[in-house]
Protein backbone atom coordinates (compact mmCIF):
# COMPACT_ATOMS: atom_id res chain seq x y z
CA UNK A 1 0.00 0.00 0.00
CA UNK A 2 1.09 3.37 -0.49
CA UNK A 3 0.80 4.93 3.01
CA UNK A 4 4.33 7.01 1.75
CA UNK A 5 3.21 8.94 -0.24
CA UNK A 6 -0.29 10.23 1.52
CA UNK A 7 2.45 11.05 5.19
CA UNK A 8 5.01 12.60 2.25
CA UNK A 9 2.00 14.81 1.41
CA UNK A 10 0.80 15.57 5.17
CA UNK A 11 4.09 16.34 6.16
CA UNK A 12 4.57 18.97 3.14
CA UNK A 13 1.31 20.31 3.90
CA UNK A 14 2.54 20.45 7.25
CA UNK A 15 4.88 22.37 6.78
CA UNK A 16 3.00 25.23 4.42
CA UNK A 17 0.73 25.59 6.91
CA UNK A 18 3.90 26.75 9.46
CA UNK A 19 5.21 28.81 6.62
CA UNK A 20 1.80 30.21 6.07
CA UNK A 21 1.10 30.52 10.50
CA UNK A 22 4.30 32.52 10.39
CA UNK A 23 3.63 35.32 7.92
CA UNK A 24 0.44 35.80 9.37
CA UNK A 25 1.92 36.12 12.84
CA UNK A 26 3.83 38.55 11.31
CA UNK A 27 1.84 40.60 9.22
CA UNK A 28 2.35 43.41 11.27
CA UNK A 29 6.07 43.12 11.94
CA UNK A 30 7.73 46.29 10.15
CA UNK A 31 9.77 44.92 7.39
CA UNK A 32 9.36 41.69 7.64
CA UNK A 33 9.17 39.68 4.33
CA UNK A 34 6.64 36.56 3.91
CA UNK A 35 7.63 33.34 2.79
CA UNK A 36 6.48 30.81 0.56
CA UNK A 37 6.38 26.71 0.31
CA UNK A 38 8.20 25.52 -2.96
CA UNK A 39 7.34 21.41 -3.41
CA UNK A 40 8.96 18.57 -5.79
CA UNK A 41 7.45 15.20 -6.75
CA UNK A 42 9.97 12.60 -5.80
CA UNK A 43 10.07 9.07 -8.30
CA UNK A 44 12.36 6.16 -8.43
CA UNK A 45 11.96 4.34 -11.42
CA UNK A 46 9.17 6.07 -12.37
CA UNK A 47 7.43 5.27 -9.64
CA UNK A 48 5.78 7.96 -7.99
CA UNK A 49 6.51 7.64 -4.31
CA UNK A 50 5.07 11.15 -2.90
CA UNK A 51 6.63 15.21 -2.77
CA UNK A 52 8.58 16.62 -0.58
CA UNK A 53 9.25 20.17 0.30
CA UNK A 54 12.25 21.53 -1.91
CA UNK A 55 12.58 25.13 -0.52
CA UNK A 56 10.72 28.27 0.56
CA UNK A 57 11.31 31.12 -1.31
CA UNK A 58 11.42 34.72 0.25
CA UNK A 59 9.50 37.23 -1.40
CA UNK A 60 11.89 41.10 -1.12
CA UNK A 61 9.15 42.74 -2.99
CA UNK A 62 8.40 46.20 -1.37
CA UNK A 63 5.59 46.84 1.73
CA UNK A 64 3.69 49.84 1.86
CA UNK A 65 5.68 52.53 3.09
CA UNK A 66 3.63 54.06 6.42
CA UNK A 67 3.88 57.77 8.09
CA UNK A 68 4.88 57.75 11.89
CA UNK A 69 6.23 61.34 11.63
CA UNK A 70 9.41 59.86 14.43
CA UNK A 71 12.47 60.87 13.17
CA UNK A 72 14.63 57.98 13.75
CA UNK A 73 11.69 56.15 11.58
CA UNK A 74 13.49 55.07 8.52
CA UNK A 75 12.38 53.57 5.30
CA UNK A 76 13.92 52.15 2.07
CA UNK A 77 11.92 53.76 -0.91
CA UNK A 78 12.92 51.16 -3.21
CA UNK A 79 15.76 48.46 -3.02
CA UNK A 80 18.17 48.01 -0.63
CA UNK A 81 18.99 47.10 2.59
CA UNK A 82 20.16 48.65 6.00
CA UNK A 83 23.19 47.19 7.21
CA UNK A 84 24.00 46.23 11.62
CA UNK A 85 26.15 45.31 13.60
CA UNK A 86 25.37 42.44 16.19
CA UNK A 87 28.19 40.66 18.62
CA UNK A 88 31.14 42.03 15.81
CA UNK A 89 28.75 40.46 13.03
CA UNK A 90 27.14 42.11 10.03
CA UNK A 91 23.34 41.81 9.58
CA UNK A 92 21.00 43.12 7.14
CA UNK A 93 17.33 44.48 7.50
CA UNK A 94 14.58 46.28 5.94
CA UNK A 95 13.55 47.73 9.72
CA UNK A 96 14.63 51.41 10.38
CA UNK A 97 12.91 51.52 13.56
CA UNK A 98 15.86 53.02 15.37
CA UNK A 99 16.82 54.77 18.68
CA UNK A 100 19.49 56.67 20.19
CA UNK A 101 21.41 54.69 23.02
CA UNK A 102 23.35 57.21 25.49
CA UNK A 103 26.23 56.63 23.97
CA UNK A 104 25.19 58.11 20.74
CA UNK A 105 24.62 55.02 18.70
CA UNK A 106 21.53 54.21 16.16
CA UNK A 107 20.11 51.01 17.61
CA UNK A 108 17.17 48.80 16.86
CA UNK A 109 15.37 47.05 19.54
CA UNK A 110 17.60 44.02 20.00
CA UNK A 111 20.33 46.78 20.50
CA UNK A 112 21.68 46.29 16.84
CA UNK A 113 23.96 49.20 15.60
CA UNK A 114 23.48 51.07 12.26
CA UNK A 115 26.65 51.31 10.61
CA UNK A 116 28.07 53.51 7.93
CA UNK A 117 29.32 52.32 4.08
CA UNK A 118 32.66 51.22 5.98
CA UNK A 119 30.96 49.04 8.46
CA UNK A 120 31.55 50.91 11.88
CA UNK A 121 28.75 52.13 13.93
CA UNK A 122 27.29 55.31 13.15
CA UNK A 123 27.58 57.41 16.08
CA UNK A 124 26.96 61.43 17.65
CA UNK A 125 30.22 61.96 19.36
CA UNK A 126 29.39 65.74 19.86
CA UNK A 127 26.47 66.39 22.13
CA UNK A 128 27.87 70.20 22.41
CA UNK A 129 29.14 72.98 20.08
CA UNK A 130 31.73 75.60 21.21
CA UNK A 131 31.20 79.10 19.88
CA UNK A 132 33.13 79.96 17.08
CA UNK A 133 34.30 83.58 15.90
CA UNK A 134 32.58 84.66 12.15
CA UNK A 135 35.94 84.40 10.39
CA UNK A 136 34.44 85.66 6.86
CA UNK A 137 31.18 86.87 5.57
CA UNK A 138 29.50 86.43 2.03
CA UNK A 139 26.90 89.10 0.84
CA UNK A 140 25.13 90.29 -1.91
CA UNK A 141 23.24 93.51 -2.09
CA UNK A 142 21.58 95.14 -5.34
CA UNK A 143 22.44 98.99 -4.94
CA UNK A 144 19.96 101.57 -6.60
CA UNK A 145 22.13 102.79 -9.83
CA UNK A 146 19.89 106.67 -9.68
CA UNK A 147 21.32 107.76 -6.67
CA UNK A 148 22.56 110.75 -6.00
CA UNK A 149 26.51 110.81 -6.28
CA UNK A 150 28.04 112.73 -3.30
CA UNK A 151 31.33 114.23 -3.56
CA UNK A 152 33.69 112.96 -1.10
CA UNK A 153 35.61 116.37 -1.53
CA UNK A 154 32.94 118.57 0.62
CA UNK A 155 31.19 115.98 1.91
CA UNK A 156 32.96 113.60 4.86
CA UNK A 157 31.38 109.98 5.74
CA UNK A 158 29.73 110.78 9.24
CA UNK A 159 27.82 108.18 10.76
CA UNK A 160 24.94 109.78 12.40
CA UNK A 161 24.65 112.41 9.11
CA UNK A 162 22.69 109.86 6.75
CA UNK A 163 23.28 112.76 4.07
CA UNK A 164 26.81 111.54 4.08
CA UNK A 165 25.98 108.48 1.88
CA UNK A 166 23.49 106.96 0.21
CA UNK A 167 22.12 103.77 1.96
CA UNK A 168 22.89 101.79 5.32
CA UNK A 169 21.45 98.06 5.63
CA UNK A 170 21.30 96.04 8.71
CA UNK A 171 22.83 93.11 6.67
CA UNK A 172 23.08 90.30 9.25
CA UNK A 173 24.06 88.92 12.65
CA UNK A 174 27.94 87.72 13.10
CA UNK A 175 29.70 86.35 16.29
CA UNK A 176 32.73 86.68 18.72
CA UNK A 177 35.12 84.38 20.19
CA UNK A 178 32.55 83.90 22.77
CA UNK A 179 29.84 83.21 21.01
CA UNK A 180 28.45 87.00 21.51
CA UNK A 181 25.97 87.78 18.20
CA UNK A 182 26.66 91.46 17.35
CA UNK A 183 24.46 93.20 14.36
CA UNK A 184 26.64 94.31 11.39
CA UNK A 185 25.84 97.24 9.15
CA UNK A 186 27.10 98.30 5.84
CA UNK A 187 27.16 101.52 4.72
CA UNK A 188 26.96 102.32 0.75
CA UNK A 189 27.77 105.78 -0.76
CA UNK A 190 28.04 106.47 -4.32
CA UNK A 191 30.63 108.46 -4.98
CA UNK A 192 30.25 108.88 -9.02
CA UNK A 193 29.37 107.06 -12.02
CA UNK A 194 29.28 103.32 -11.76
CA UNK A 195 31.50 103.97 -8.57
CA UNK A 196 30.93 103.00 -5.03
CA UNK A 197 32.37 102.96 -1.17
CA UNK A 198 31.52 100.90 1.32
CA UNK A 199 31.91 100.96 5.13
CA UNK A 200 30.63 98.11 7.81
CA UNK A 201 29.46 98.58 11.83
CA UNK A 202 29.00 96.27 14.48
CA UNK A 203 26.72 97.36 16.64
CA UNK A 204 27.34 100.63 15.68
CA UNK A 205 30.90 100.55 16.22
CA UNK A 206 32.83 101.78 12.40
CA UNK A 207 35.56 99.29 11.45
CA UNK A 208 38.70 100.93 11.44
CA UNK A 209 37.07 103.75 13.08
CA UNK A 210 39.63 106.36 14.34
CA UNK A 211 40.06 109.08 17.45
CA UNK A 212 40.76 112.12 14.40
CA UNK A 213 40.72 115.06 16.98
CA UNK A 214 42.54 112.65 19.96
CA UNK A 215 39.58 113.92 22.42
CA UNK A 216 39.32 110.55 23.75
CA UNK A 217 36.55 109.37 21.50
CA UNK A 218 36.14 107.41 18.11
CA UNK A 219 34.47 110.05 15.86
CA UNK A 220 32.45 107.94 13.51
CA UNK A 221 34.61 108.43 10.19
CA UNK A 222 34.93 104.67 9.77
CA UNK A 223 38.86 105.04 8.45
CA UNK A 224 39.39 103.76 5.25
CA UNK A 225 36.37 103.29 3.46
CA UNK A 226 36.72 100.05 0.59
CA UNK A 227 35.65 100.98 -3.72
CA UNK A 228 33.78 98.94 -5.35
CA UNK A 229 33.34 99.33 -9.18
CA UNK A 230 30.76 97.83 -11.81
CA UNK A 231 30.78 98.13 -15.67
CA UNK A 232 28.05 99.95 -17.64
CA UNK A 233 25.97 95.83 -17.15
CA UNK A 234 26.12 97.38 -13.53
CA UNK A 235 27.89 93.88 -12.58
CA UNK A 236 31.35 93.99 -10.48
CA UNK A 237 34.06 93.36 -13.95
CA UNK A 238 35.40 89.58 -13.72
CA UNK A 239 38.91 90.26 -12.49
CA UNK A 240 38.29 93.17 -10.10
CA UNK A 241 38.83 92.05 -6.17
CA UNK A 242 35.45 91.50 -4.49
CA UNK A 243 36.72 90.66 -0.52
CA UNK A 244 37.89 93.46 1.57
CA UNK A 245 38.94 92.71 4.84
CA UNK A 246 37.36 94.76 8.09
CA UNK A 247 38.68 95.08 11.16
CA UNK A 248 36.35 95.60 14.20
CA UNK A 249 39.19 95.77 17.06
CA UNK A 250 38.50 95.28 20.90
CA UNK A 251 34.54 94.81 20.61
CA UNK A 252 35.16 95.68 24.90
CA UNK A 253 33.49 92.61 26.14
CA UNK A 254 36.44 90.29 26.83
CA UNK A 255 36.66 88.45 23.52
CA UNK A 256 39.44 88.31 21.14
CA UNK A 257 39.56 91.42 18.65
CA UNK A 258 37.35 90.62 15.93
CA UNK A 259 38.49 91.24 11.81
CA UNK A 260 36.93 89.08 8.83
CA UNK A 261 36.75 89.40 5.19
CA UNK A 262 33.48 90.49 3.51
CA UNK A 263 32.91 89.43 -0.24
CA UNK A 264 30.72 91.24 -2.38
CA UNK A 265 30.62 88.85 -5.42
CA UNK A 266 27.29 88.91 -6.46
CA UNK A 267 26.24 92.72 -5.62
CA UNK A 268 24.92 94.66 -8.69
CA UNK A 269 24.41 98.03 -9.43
CA UNK A 270 20.42 97.78 -10.96
CA UNK A 271 16.82 98.32 -9.36
CA UNK A 272 16.32 99.16 -5.73
CA UNK A 273 18.40 98.87 -2.68
CA UNK A 274 18.02 95.60 -1.80
CA UNK A 275 19.62 92.93 0.05
CA UNK A 276 19.94 89.19 -1.64
CA UNK A 277 22.06 87.05 0.56
CA UNK A 278 24.05 87.39 3.81
CA UNK A 279 26.11 83.94 5.13
CA UNK A 280 28.52 84.07 7.74
CA UNK A 281 30.59 81.37 9.44
CA UNK A 282 30.67 81.80 12.86
CA UNK A 283 28.15 80.40 15.61
CA UNK A 284 26.95 81.12 19.71
CA UNK A 285 28.09 77.94 21.41
CA UNK A 286 25.19 75.28 21.29
CA UNK A 287 24.18 71.97 22.59
CA UNK A 288 22.44 68.82 20.74
CA UNK A 289 19.19 68.63 20.21
CA UNK A 290 18.56 66.06 17.24
CA UNK A 291 19.63 64.15 14.30
CA UNK A 292 18.10 64.36 11.07
CA UNK A 293 18.98 61.61 8.03
CA UNK A 294 18.55 62.89 4.56
CA UNK A 295 16.58 61.10 1.77
CA UNK A 296 20.59 60.52 0.54
CA UNK A 297 21.71 58.75 3.81
CA UNK A 298 23.49 61.99 5.33
CA UNK A 299 23.34 61.88 9.44
CA UNK A 300 22.83 65.30 10.06
CA UNK A 301 23.62 66.40 14.25
CA UNK A 302 21.05 69.69 14.94
CA UNK A 303 22.80 72.48 18.15
CA UNK A 304 20.32 74.36 19.41
CA UNK A 305 22.53 77.61 18.09
CA UNK A 306 21.02 76.45 14.44
CA UNK A 307 24.23 74.89 13.45
CA UNK A 308 24.43 71.26 11.64
CA UNK A 309 27.10 68.85 11.50
CA UNK A 310 27.16 65.90 9.32
CA UNK A 311 28.48 62.38 11.49
CA UNK A 312 28.26 60.19 8.62
CA UNK A 313 26.39 58.02 6.11
CA UNK A 314 23.94 55.71 6.57
CA UNK A 315 25.56 52.17 5.21
CA UNK A 316 23.16 50.51 2.45
CA UNK A 317 23.36 47.14 1.31
CA UNK A 318 21.90 45.27 -1.72
CA UNK A 319 22.74 41.75 -2.94
CA UNK A 320 22.55 39.75 -6.54
CA UNK A 321 20.21 37.23 -5.21
CA UNK A 322 18.62 38.35 -1.71
CA UNK A 323 16.00 35.52 -1.54
CA UNK A 324 19.61 33.98 -0.66
CA UNK A 325 19.77 35.62 2.58
CA UNK A 326 19.35 33.85 5.55
CA UNK A 327 16.85 35.28 8.03
CA UNK A 328 18.49 35.44 11.59
CA UNK A 329 15.65 36.77 13.16
CA UNK A 330 14.73 39.98 15.08
CA UNK A 331 14.09 41.41 11.20
CA UNK A 332 17.86 40.49 10.93
CA UNK A 333 18.88 38.46 7.39
CA UNK A 334 22.72 37.46 7.12
CA UNK A 335 24.75 37.13 3.49
CA UNK A 336 25.23 33.75 2.39
CA UNK A 337 27.14 32.08 -0.78
CA UNK A 338 23.56 31.86 -2.38
CA UNK A 339 22.96 35.74 -1.89
CA UNK A 340 26.71 37.00 -2.60
CA UNK A 341 28.62 39.17 -0.86
CA UNK A 342 26.64 42.80 0.31
CA UNK A 343 27.16 45.48 -2.48
CA UNK A 344 27.29 48.46 -0.66
CA UNK A 345 26.61 51.96 -1.66
CA UNK A 346 24.82 55.37 -0.47
CA UNK A 347 21.09 55.66 -0.57
CA UNK A 348 19.65 56.80 -4.01
CA UNK A 349 22.14 55.88 -5.79
CA UNK A 350 22.40 52.99 -8.28
CA UNK A 351 20.47 50.26 -7.39
CA UNK A 352 19.64 51.07 -3.52
CA UNK A 353 16.44 53.33 -2.96
CA UNK A 354 16.31 56.61 -1.62
CA UNK A 355 15.44 56.84 2.49
CA UNK A 356 12.31 58.27 3.82
CA UNK A 357 12.40 59.75 7.05
CA UNK A 358 9.47 59.47 9.74
CA UNK A 359 8.48 56.60 8.15
CA UNK A 360 8.39 52.81 8.02
CA UNK A 361 8.03 49.72 6.12
CA UNK A 362 4.98 47.45 6.40
CA UNK A 363 5.44 43.92 6.40
CA UNK A 364 4.57 42.78 2.81
CA UNK A 365 1.96 39.92 3.74
CA UNK A 366 -1.16 39.60 1.68
CA UNK A 367 -3.42 38.25 4.80
CA UNK A 368 -6.36 38.06 1.91
CA UNK A 369 -4.27 35.60 0.26
CA UNK A 370 -2.55 34.31 2.94
CA UNK A 371 -5.86 33.00 4.47
CA UNK A 372 -6.83 31.57 0.40
CA UNK A 373 -3.71 29.61 0.79
CA UNK A 374 -4.46 28.06 4.09
CA UNK A 375 -7.62 26.84 3.38
CA UNK A 376 -5.82 25.27 0.46
CA UNK A 377 -3.56 23.63 2.66
CA UNK A 378 -5.87 22.75 4.69
CA UNK A 379 -7.84 20.61 2.47
CA UNK A 380 -4.42 19.38 1.24
CA UNK A 381 -3.67 18.11 4.55
CA UNK A 382 -7.02 16.54 5.26
CA UNK A 383 -7.32 14.96 1.73
CA UNK A 384 -3.49 13.13 2.71
CA UNK A 385 -5.00 11.88 6.10
CA UNK A 386 -8.11 10.41 4.30
CA UNK A 387 -6.21 8.70 1.78
CA UNK A 388 -4.15 7.55 4.50
CA UNK A 389 -7.20 6.55 6.76
CA UNK A 390 -8.68 4.86 3.67
CA UNK A 391 -5.31 2.69 3.01
CA UNK A 392 -5.73 1.87 6.22
CA UNK A 393 -8.98 0.08 6.20
CA UNK A 394 -8.67 -1.35 2.90
CA UNK A 395 -5.78 -2.97 4.78
CA UNK A 396 -7.58 -4.07 7.93
CA UNK A 397 -10.24 -5.14 5.28
CA UNK A 398 -7.70 -7.81 3.71
CA UNK A 399 -6.10 -8.32 6.88
CA UNK A 400 -9.45 -10.06 8.20
CA UNK A 401 -10.58 -11.78 5.10
CA UNK A 402 -10.61 -16.32 5.62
Amino acid sequence: MGFSQSLSGVNAASSQLDTIGNNIANSQTVGYKSSSVQFADIFANSQGLGTRVAGKLQDFSTGSLETTGRGLDLAIAGDGFFQFTQNEQLAYSRNGQLSMSADGYFENAQGARLTDQQGQPLQVTQFSQGAQATGGVQTEFRLNPEAEAIDRGTVDFVQSDSDSYSYVTNAGTVYDSLGVAHDMSLYYTKTGENEWEVRAALDGKMAQDVDADGDGELDGTGGEPQTISFNTSGEIPAGDPTAFNFDFGDLGNGSAPLAFDIDFDGTTQYGEFELGNFAQDGNASGTFVGVEITENGEVLANYSNGNSEEVGIVGMANFRNPEGLEPQGDNLWAATQESGAALLGQAGTGQLGSLESGTVEASNVDLTQELVDMIIAQRNFQANNNAIQTQSDILETVTNLR
